[in-house]
């Protein structure tokens, strides 16, 4: 009998992915995250983008209430949707982890 696998989340990639990329790499590799999300004419991720995208995230299942969730976590002034440093610093939130690896230690 196969074991079964535990869906991979998000914060366990972050940490690898520093280790890998280092800093910069990283902070690279988030702003092509964020340019894949973004709705191009605002330069924001918006629900509209968000949803648009969403099954790029695999996060195809999610309903409308959880993608604004997600919205409003990292929307820091407030106006509806997430500029490039929101959505950076969201998925740094995300990552417990992160910290723990000491990716950012001088």
């Amino acid at each position: 009998m196969a074991a079964r696998r535990q869906p991979v989340e998000f914060e366990d990639f972050l940490p690898l992915m520093v280790e890998k990329l280092g800093e910069e790499g990283l902070m690279e590799e988030l702003s092509n995250g964020f340019r894949l999300l973004m709705d191009p004419r605002r330069g924001l991720i918006t629900f509209d983008s968000l949803k648009r995208n969403a099954a790029l995230l695999g996060l195809g299942a999610l309903g409308d209430d959880d993608l604004r969730a997600m919205l409003r976590e990292g929307d820091s002034d407030g106006d509806g949707a997430l500029s490039q440093w929101e959505f950076c610093v969201l998925m740094v939130r995300l990552s417990p982890d992160l910290m723990d690896h000491h990716a950012f230690a001088a």
